[in-house]
């Protein structure tokens, strides 16, 4: 596990696009092609906007996601939508793109999308993560009814989770298919989650769920920081 400290969210979110296209460059040069999973919410935003112009072989990448909101694509909660605006512009709007909510009858039925998802699915090389005040990352909360199923099924797959603070249900990668990435990111910003990120790295417990993989990922995971929000 290797940590790098920026002192603003631009030096952060520039240090991570460069990372994040070298990890891309290297996967696409050994297979030929890579599936990037990023995360949702605000706080990637930033480095999305310095992404898109990083020289890679945006045509060899399918861009897809780490866990979405079960709402219709164009909804103002939907990850996807936030994807699509601000990374899949530029040198990456020639990426594929793979949504995990395609339309509203799977942001009706999300057990349906994760159907479609895991009949055909595709493991994820890159991945970034963030992580919430409560230690969750991906969409495995710690009082999501779901979150033992998502921590012990040992083939990564997609699962859908019911958050009981959240507005939406949503559809997540599992930590199986988290461990199974060649590369990983976390990306941690001001006081509050840099508290919780300490816990984290203290030992692995499901009321922490980012600990989990923090203890187990194989490869190690490298993590960005910021005290700026």
């Amino acid at each position: 596990m290797r940590q790098f400290e920026h002192a603003t969210l631009m030096d952060q979110a520039e240090s991570l696009a460069i990372s994040v296209s070298h990890a891309l460059e290297l996967v696409v040069k050994a297979k030929g092609w890579a599936v990037l999973a990023v995360s949702g919410g605000k706080s990637p935003v930033p480095m999305f906007e310095r992404l898109r112009y990083r020289p890679i072989r945006w045509e060899a990448v399918t861009v897809t996601l780490v866990d979405e909101r079960a709402v219709p694509p164009d909804h103002p909660d939907s990850n996807g939508a936030l994807v699509r605006h601000h990374l899949l512009r530029e040198g990456a709007s020639v990426a594929g793109w793979a949504p995990l909510i395609r339309d509203e009858a799977e942001a009706a039925a999300p057990l349906q999308a994760v159907q479609r998802l895991n009949a055909s699915f595709q493991q994820p090389d890159v991945v970034v993560l963030g992580m919430g005040d409560d230690g969750h990352t991906a969409s495995l909360f710690p009082d999501a009814p779901e979150l033992q199923t998502a921590l012990s099924e040992p083939e990564p797959r997609y699962l859908v989770t019911h958050p009981s603070m959240a507005p939406h249900a949503r559809v997540t990668l599992n930590l199986a298919a988290l461990l199974a990435a060649e590369r990983t990111f976390l990306a941690i910003t001001g006081d509050k989650k840099n508290a919780v990120l300490e816990r984290a790295l203290q030992a692995p417990t499901p009321a922490l769920p980012v600990s989990v993989v923090l203890a187990r990922h194989r490869r190690g995971i490298d993590i960005f920081r910021t005290e700026a929000q």
